[in-house]
């Protein structure tokens, strides 16, 4: 082990014994930073095949080769395919509205983590990695944009280019929370959404992947990457921390 190498890791136990590191969901000391206790461990579900092969919903009983599910099989999304880390469930939901409404984005760099595992299949031929944006007045009031604070972390993780203002969002839609699936899609396609005008030419025949933190219905990241495909981009694939699955109706 090299001398700087030494001295990172001297630094790091310092800082455990001022700070010690604490679980990402519930705040308990653990044994090393990014880590979960074991009772918040056991509260997550994590996603894998068997799944769509389109929207990556989980399909816990169908063979492994190359699954649709209903929805997918009766009218194909607008994105090419979608991935998440987490189902969204009790589990989820605290750590994820910690993260987007608490300021706990000391989570990100293990949520990043998470967010390469899950996408593997899509960031093997990814160009680049673009986060759904906030209104600016949103932004104003949260102070930060948890997708690209996501992006940022998946970025540092895998070294694929970040482009985080490449989407901009031109219309305060309200907000999805408690609304119907149809609710959101009307929400999100009054052109909420463009491509930066200055960086139209980055997008040009890219393959990109779309960084949100929850899919629910769809809408949102659908209304994005319909902006995306209009924009030249060859691939629009989705990648979030986490998903609703079988339509619990949970607030986000």
């Amino acid at each position: 082990m090299t001398a700087a190498a030494l001295a990172l890791r001297g630094m790091h136990g310092l800082l455990d014994l001022v700070l010690p590191p604490r679980c990402l969901r519930c705040g308990v000391v653990v044994d090393g930073q990014g880590r979960l206790c074991s009772e918040c461990w056991r509260s997550l579900t994590f996603l894998g095949p068997p799944q769509c092969r389109l929207c990556g919903y989980p399909l816990p009983h169908a063979l492994p080769a190359a699954p649709l599910c209903g929805a997918c099989a009766r009218e194909a999304p607008p994105y090419d395919r979608a991935r998440a880390a987490l189902r969204y469930d009790d589990g989820a939901r605290r750590l994820i509205l910690a993260f987007k409404h608490a300021d706990r984005t000391d989570t990100a760099p293990a949520l990043g983590v998470w967010l390469a595992r899950a996408g593997a299949e899509l960031l093997a031929d990814a160009e680049l990695i673009v986060p759904v944006p906030l209104h600016r007045l949103r932004l104003l009031k949260r102070g930060y944009n948890q997708a690209a604070i996501l992006a940022r972390a998946l970025a540092r993780e895998t070294g694929l280019p970040l482009i985080p203002d490449l989407l901009q969002r031109q219309r305060a839609t309200p907000s999805q929370q408690g609304l119907s699936g149809q609710a959101r899609l009307e929400n999100v396609t009054m052109a909420a959404f463009r491509v930066h005008p200055w960086r139209r030419r980055r997008v040009a025949d890219r393959q990109v992947v779309l960084i949100d933190d929850v899919l629910t219905t769809g809408a949102t990241v659908g209304a994005c990457a319909r902006v995306l495909r209009r924009a030249g981009a060859r691939q629009v694939d989705v990648l979030t921390l986490a998903r609703v699955v079988r339509d619990a109706a949970m607030p986000i």
